[in-house]
């Protein structure tokens, strides 16, 4: 069972969370361990799995990115690992995160990395950069913009999805699922080039 199936839900990406958080805990009480306390250990055991995944698919299915990211994953497509999880692991082990820039950050990026190597440099010298922090302040101001950006371009797709999964056009779903494994990955990014200017001004 998949987390739509739990609250018996469409494979879609536009959801009523407040009547999904309603049916959430609804479905909690009934399997709360209270009312499995007389109950043989197999059925208690049942009911512990059965609300893990309940909140598992809750948790995931309330929030919108991991909602998407989750939909992906059952149509068997896996995302760039961009976490922050991910860019730790790989500076512990002296390795590199697989990290793909997007074409159209390709220049800026360029620009921000040279930036963000001299304020490590400057920092380590224990100098003020007045003028290159002013340069990352404004970077960070426009990656943020770009997050907005993304998002209202996702919102657009996640209608699109939902109109074709309506539609049954398997085409117009394949080309979505496209368009929105560009757009995480693209978003992703950006979080993490935020991050990183955060953590060179601090």
């Amino acid at each position: 069972m998949n987390y739509f199936e739990v609250f018996s839900l469409p494979e879609k990406l536009t959801v009523d969370t407040a009547a999904l958080e309603k049916q959430f805990y609804s479905l909690s009480r009934k399997l709360h361990p209270d009312r499995f306390a007389s109950r043989p250990a197999a059925e208690q055991e049942e009911a512990l799995r059965q609300s893990s995944l309940l909140n598992d698919a809750y948790r995931a299915l309330k929030d919108p990115i991991l909602r998407t990211q989750y939909l992906l994953k059952l149509q068997g497509i896996e995302l760039e690992e961009q976490s922050k999880a991910a860019t730790d692991a790989a500076r512990q082990s002296g390795g590199e995160k697989k990290q793909v820039v997007p074409p159209e950050l390709l220049e800026e990026v360029f620009e921000l990395n040279m930036q963000l190597q001299e304020m490590r440099m400057a920092k380590q010298m224990g100098e003020d950069e007045p003028e290159l922090r002013r340069d990352l302040l404004t970077a960070k101001d426009t990656f943020d913009a770009r997050m907005l950006e993304t998002q209202a371009e996702l919102e657009n797709l996640w209608a699109r999805w939902d109109k074709a999964v309506d539609a049954g056009d398997q085409a117009q779903k394949t080309s979505t699922l496209g368009a929105m494994v560009a757009l995480l990955n693209k978003r992703s990014y950006l979080r993490n080039l935020v991050r990183d200017v955060n953590e060179a001004l601090e």
